[in-house]
């Protein structure tokens, strides 16, 4: 059985593409347009070794908070 899977979220603020795979070894590709969220993503998928994929964009001349929350969701 695999435990991975692929969402796609848009919405008026955001674009997320997120690829998981909880049975993997630690690789993360992540690319976001908050410098703390991409760190932390790429720490918890080394930690968890989990393998994570995560492109978003998002309306961050306004706040960070759409993209947070909406890779949060995804």
């Amino acid at each position: 059985m695999s435990r991975a899977a692929e969402v796609r979220r848009t919405t008026k603020e955001t674009a997320i593409a997120l690829t998981l795979d909880l049975d993997g070894t630690g690789e993360a590709r992540v690319g976001t347009p908050v410098g703390f969220l991409t760190h932390m993503l790429e720490t918890l998928a080394k930690h968890a070794r989990l393998d994570l994929a995560v492109e978003a964009t998002g309306d961050v001349h306004v706040d960070a908070h759409h993209t947070v929350e909406d890779v949060g969701l995804a």
